[in-house]
């Protein structure tokens, strides 16, 4: 007669991709009214990278890219992946879904489930949090959690009060279960949304209610908006919230995590949100000066280069800490 254990999930690996092209906040001095020096004391943002549009780092070419990585560095093959969740807003194009073609892309041929999430900067927390659901009910064993933006594509260059924020880039992590005695374990997990404050970042134009006309094209009302303030003020309070909830449900405190890895959005929303919890900055991963928001790609990239620089070791509690447009917020508490 065998025991049944209860099942524990971990995130196996990581990887990423960032386009090569670096656009820094002296080449948007060029192109609208502001300068480095004002961005970066309001956002703590450089630069940013911009895909190229010939191909080649299009969001399912980058996340193919990152998943060799995190394939690679697993010592697992294509199709030991047995389900792909992609967190994206810039999906390649309207249908198929973007982990079907990613599914192509890395040549898995076992049929798993593929699903797109639109969460928009809480995606990437969403896809782990979902992950470990379907991991612990036996749906599947190792899940591929995309997140992979091309926002260059969306925003209106011309607009100085949004084009100096996003960037494109992709980070991946493989979520599978964690062997007995393993101590490496997704702790707990928190997830939600508010629709009161679906205006503060939305783009109401380009769907089945409004497609893009040519007007839209001409008067560029088809790229996103943002109301700055409002995000601002929500994302804080929210963060710390989210971050507050998965430690009480995993009876820790502040003082056992040793790394925060929050969304990129803006070096104020950062500090502002560690302040509200009392968390000191050296615990806290930040990386939106080389990258600017890339939405859903900002938690595992800066996760992923946290693990390469020797930052984040096997052992260490760490925290997820996402918010974005819907409005979604999520946070996941775990030991890597």
């Amino acid at each position: 007669m065998t025991t049944s254990h209860e099942t524990h999930t971990k995130i196996i690996s990581t990887g990423m991709y960032v386009p090569e092209r670096i656009m820094t906040n002296f080449d948007l001095e060029k192109m609208v009214d502001t300068s480095d020096e004002w961005i970066f004391e309001r956002t703590g943002i450089k630069s940013r990278r911009i895909s190229s549009t010939e191909g080649g780092e299009f969001p399912t070419d980058m996340a193919q890219k990152a998943t060799w990585k995190a394939l690679e560095s697993a010592g697992l093959e294509p199709n030991d992946i047995d389900m792909i969740i992609f967190a994206s807003v810039t999906p390649d194009q309207k249908l198929p879904n973007s982990a079907n073609l990613l599914q192509q892309k890395l040549g898995i041929t076992n049929k798993c489930a593929c699903m797109d999430i639109a969460v928009a900067c809480s995606g990437f927390v969403y896809g782990v949090n979902m992950a470990n659901s379907f991991i612990k009910t036996g749906m599947a064993k190792k899940v591929l959690v995309v997140g992979s933006e091309m926002l260059s594509t969306e925003v209106d260059w011309s607009d100085r009060s949004i084009c100096i924020l996003f960037g494109d880039g992709c980070g991946v992590a493989i979520v599978g279960e964690a062997d007995e005695g393993d101590t490496s374990r997704i702790l707990s997990t928190h997830l939600g949304s508010d629709g009161s404050g679906k205006e503060f970042f939305n783009q109401p134009v380009g769907g089945a209610i409004e497609p893009i006309t040519e007007q839209h094209l001409k008067d560029k009302s088809h790229y996103m908006r943002m109301k700055g303030g409002e995000m601002f003020k929500v994302a804080t309070r929210t963060l710390a919230e989210n971050a507050r909830i998965v430690l009480e449900k995993a009876g820790k405190t502040l003082d056992d995590v040793d790394w925060i890895v929050p969304h990129q959005a803006n070096v104020r929303i950062i500090e502002t949100t560690a302040k509200l919890l009392g968390a000191p900055m050296e615990k806290v991963i930040v990386n939106i000066g080389d990258y600017g928001n890339t939405s859903a790609a900002t938690v595992p990239i800066a996760f992923h280069e946290a693990i390469q620089d020797g930052r984040i070791k096997r052992g260490d509690l760490v925290l997820f800490d996402a918010f974005g447009a819907g409005l979604t917020f999520g946070a996941t508490l775990l030991t890597y």
